[in-house]
């Protein structure tokens, strides 16, 4: 059975620990905050038992927690195949953390980011074996969702990237080979695009919210909206990607807003926060919210 850590026990890391012990892999969570890890094995005991009462899981919810455990720091990445990265989308905060992880990981160990916007090249740019550093873009939430973005860096070695599209296909999702390592990569740019102009339609009072969504559902298929899937995704976390982005040279393909600004300022980062673009209930039922209160 190969060891995986997953740094940081968010939105992201919890749902790739979660997708990667169903898949029969060992799993250390870590974070700098332990009540994180706290509240992700909650959350992974929740969404392993609600997978089971529906069949979805081959192997016991308890089996598959047992897969997983909390790590109190980095140390454990020493006897790890892979280790992941999940945290902020912050350069050089990724960039500090893979150079602890040179200092403590056998040679053979593959490094992979979860970053949705910096190129691996970039992250990789100070590394001591920038060729074993590989982009592994999960999309959430990742029990769910069938996609993978595996990103080439420049320095990536072929053997890295094919072991990476394998693990990817080993957790049963998808991967999307990425073989030219441009910010945002392939999915981002194209759904930022989608999510720019979105945002524009309802600043300007051409569209609401709701209608916007349900509109790319029953017109084109998707199964959550762009307001929606920015929910799920966090809209501190857009804001950020656009900081990115403007750090790249490349901002013109951030979706920023002045509209995802208010809407952090006020507190409404999306689900996790229990209001974003919707307010959500204890239930599971949401509302949309109307934006205009905030112009």
């Amino acid at each position: 059975m190969e060891n995986i850590l997953v740094i940081g026990a968010g939105f992201m890391g919890t749902g790739i620990a979660q997708v990667a012990a169903q898949n029969g892999y060992r799993v250390y969570l870590q974070d700098s905050n332990a009540g994180a890890v706290d509240k992700a094995l909650a959350n992974i005991r929740w969404s392993t038992g609600k997978l089971e009462s529906k069949g979805h899981l081959k192997d016991p919810a308890q089996a598959v927690q047992e897969r997983i455990r909390a790590a109190k720091d980095l140390a454990v990445a020493s006897k790890c195949n892979w280790v992941i990265e999940a945290v902020y989308e912050d350069e050089k905060l990724k960039k500090d953390l893979f150079r602890e992880l040179e200092n403590i990981c056998p040679a053979e160990t593959i490094l992979a980011s979860n970053t949705s916007s910096i190129r691996i090249t970039r992250l990789a740019a100070d590394a001591q074996h920038p060729e074993r550093m590989v982009g592994l873009h999960f999309f959430g939430p990742v029990p769910l969702m069938l996609l993978v973005e595996v990103i080439k860096g420049e320095k990536t070695s072929a053997a890295v990237f094919q072991k990476s599209v394998d693990f990817i296909l080993s957790l049963n999702k998808y991967p999307v080979k990425v073989m030219q390592d441009i910010p945002g990569f392939i999915m981002n740019r194209i759904s930022g695009t989608a999510f720019r102009e979105a945002l524009n339609l309802v600043e300007e009072g051409i569209a609401t919210v709701q209608d916007v969504d349900t509109g790319m559902k029953y017109g084109y298929g998707w199964t959550l909206g762009p307001f929606e899937m920015a929910d799920y995704a966090g809209l501190d976390v857009y804001q950020r990607v656009g900081q990115a982005f403007k750090a790249m040279g490349v901002e013109s393909y951030a979706p920023t807003s002045t509209l995802i600004d208010k809407m952090v300022q006020a507190g409404r980062l999306g689900k996790k926060a229990g209001k974003g673009f919707y307010d959500y209930m204890p239930d599971g039922a949401k509302t949309p919210f109307d934006t205009t209160q905030l112009t």
